[in-house]
């Protein structure tokens, strides 16, 4: 389990690196930049959801194939799952880009918000649909090599991603023109020769946009590479690649699902966003970058959840329940002790981290921070609750339980956050207190309704039939 868990911890904490860096360079460009990819973030994983599910089921998939040893089986419904998701990132890229001022528009703004953040959000967004193919490429690599067993792979191409990434991400949004990367090496005098040449002052929060892009893209052709051209993954072949119709059927039945969870999930995060909105641009900016600081905390948990994943899918498939459970709760007691003592530290030490990512010296920026620690603060309470609640729904997603998952998600969210926002935000008169109140509620009720469930032991079936002979 630490096995698997390590390096997908790692894969998230650099995926989580990427949003990490456009906050502290567009927090060095202004508060409103910080605001506006607070407000696209949201809108574009609505989006992507779509797609994200269906890395669900190729990863449970290959992880039972992999188990039941029918290797032929786990390369084909690899090739099925990129085939399927490669016509769907085009999709959802094209829409996402023509519907991009249409999403934004429905977003209840006050004045402020509506005036200043949402035209750059806009800007980001368009670029960022453009690019969705490579951002999805990525994703089903990492999904596929997870369920076969090699986390390694992801977490190495994800690095060389993301140092591409923190480098040319100041470049695309600040330029040559003092630009704070420069000014931290001491290279201004570079930067005013390079500006001389060039004239380039930056594209702002578009490039930021831009370099993500740039870097996704470089990780999705390393991925394609060590799928086609290693033995490091399922054994792909072009004949893979034609649609089959029973492997179609699997990807969907337990795809959907998943892509309904993850859909509802955006959606929700929409609806929070939409409360948000209504308040001063300050708060907009401390809700995301709230949400970006206690993603990273959350790797942890997310981590052994998707370990969880494989190690459930394999043992079902190799016809092993009773280990499969052991594992589920040796997972859940590890997750939920990891993250007790994260929710201490990120309390203890919340002011600095905030303080961090906001460029001081305005009101505005000392305002954000006070609203940002304090968000930080009250989320840390839950996050034992996180450790459980994502390694039981790695379980059962990883036995092809995808229905079960969507579920308590949605209890945790639509029946927990969503309505303990409002009621304490709009009814109760907390305020922005409120919505940080709110969203630590909805992941306690989660893990205690899911564990209860588990504990019923109806979730111990493989989705895929076993294959006594090696490929």
């Amino acid at each position: 389990m630490f096995a698997l868990a390590w390096p997908i911890i790692v894969t998230e904490l650099l995926q989580v690196a990427y949003n990490l860096a456009d906050t502290v360079w567009l927090g060095r460009l202004s508060t409103d930049a910080v605001a506006a990819i607070s407000l696209a973030f949201p809108l574009i994983f609505l989006l992507i959801s779509v797609g994200g599910g269906f890395t669900v089921a190729g990863s449970t998939l290959v992880a039972q194939y992999t188990g039941a040893k029918s290797e032929g089986s786990a390369g084909t419904v690899a090739g099925q799952t990129l085939s399927f998701i490669t016509v769907i990132a085009i999709t959802v890229g094209v829409i996402g880009f023509f519907a991009t001022d249409a999403m934004l528009g429905i977003l209840p703004s006050s004045p402020g918000t509506a005036g200043q953040v949402i035209p750059l959000a806009g800007d980001y967004m368009r670029v960022f649909f453009l690019g969705l193919p490579f951002l999805f490429g990525f994703f089903v690599f990492s999904a596929l090599m997870r369920g076969y067993g090699n986390t390694r792979a992801p977490m190495v191409v994800m690095f060389i991603s993301v140092v591409i990434n923190v480098l040319i991400d100041p470049i695309f949004i600040f330029g040559f023109e003092s630009n704070p990367l420069f000014g931290m090496f001491g290279l201004r005098s570079l930067e005013s020769t390079l500006f001389a040449a060039t004239a380039f002052d930056g594209y702002g929060v578009t490039g930021a946009a831009i370099a993500t892009v740039l870097s996704r893209a470089v990780a999705t052709v390393i991925g394609i590479y060590i799928i086609f051209g290693t033995s490091a993954g399922p054994d792909v072949q072009l004949s893979d690649f034609r649609p089959q119709l029973k492997f179609i059927k699997k990807i969907v039945s337990i795809g959907v699902p998943s892509a309904i969870e993850q859909s509802a999930t955006a959606l929700g995060f929409i609806t929070l966003t939409a409360m948000v909105v209504t308040f001063a641009p300050e708060v907009v900016a401390a809700f995301g970058l709230g949400n970006r600081l206690t993603s990273l905390v959350f790797l942890p948990a997310l981590g052994l959840g998707r370990a969880t994943n494989t190690i459930v899918g394999q043992n079902l498939g190799a016809q092993k329940p009773e280990r499969a459970e052991s594992a589920v709760w040796l997972a859940a007691k590890v997750g939920a002790s990891v993250m007790v003592v994260t929710g201490v530290l990120a309390y203890i030490f919340a002011e600095p981290v905030v303080a961090f990512f906001i460029s001081t010296g305005t009101q505005s920026a000392a305002q954000t921070i006070d609203l940002g620690v304090e968000y930080v603060r009250i989320r840390a309470f839950e996050f034992g609750f996180i450790g459980v609640l994502q390694v039981v729904l790695g379980a059962y997603r990883g036995a092809g339980n995808t229905k079960t998952a969507l579920t308590f998600s949605m209890l945790a969210l639509w029946l927990g956050r969503i309505p303990t926002v409002y009621l304490l935000s709009f009814q109760f008169g907390f305020a922005e207190t409120g919505i940080w109140l709110g969203m630590a509620v909805g992941q306690i009720i989660g893990a205690i309704a899911a564990t209860a469930w588990f504990t019923r032991g109806t979730w111990k079936q493989s989705v895929v039939d076993a294959d006594p002979t090696p490929a």
